[in-house]
């Protein structure tokens, strides 16, 4: 499982012209899923993305996670993110097939809404993501259980 996390002072996610997931200050996430990815890399996964000190404290210092400072996650199904680029056309045969992904993504969600207020992409449409990134901080997170 692999996430690419960015501190952001705004983010959202438009669907055919939509908004379809929005927050303020929080973080936007891009989330992967390999092919042998289960609720165990989701909900360790869930845990540290909470916990993750990345907002400045009083004194200027990341020490603040999205939790201190009442931030929300934007959670992004983003595939691409197991792309194999060995050759010029990437192919994405490492990543969790979309059935099963849909059901871990909707899993994902819902350990992260145990900490914080959730928004989320749609799964398996084209989205436009728009984000300021606050910093900037970009951040990559994975885990892989044996």
């Amino acid at each position: 499982m692999k996430l690419v996390v960015q501190r952001v002072t705004s983010a959202s996610v438009e669907v055919d012209e939509e908004i379809v997931g929005e927050i303020d200050e929080g973080l936007m996430v891009l989330v992967g899923f390999g092919e042998n990815d289960t609720e165990k890399e989701a909900d360790y996964l869930a845990r540290k993305l909470a916990k993750l000190r990345i907002f400045h404290d009083e004194n200027g210092r990341m020490n603040r996670s999205v939790i201190d400072v009442e931030g929300k996650l934007l959670l992004v199904p983003q595939f691409t993110l197991y792309a194999h680029t060995k050759k010029n056309r990437p192919s994405f045969h490492k990543a969790l097939a979309p059935d099963k992904a849909t059901v871990l993504f909707d899993y994902f969600t819902s350990k992260c809404s145990e900490y914080v207020d959730v928004e989320t992409g749609e799964f398996g449409a084209f989205m436009k993501v728009s984000l300021l990134n606050n910093g900037p901080v970009t951040i990559l997170l994975e885990k892989e259980f044996e």
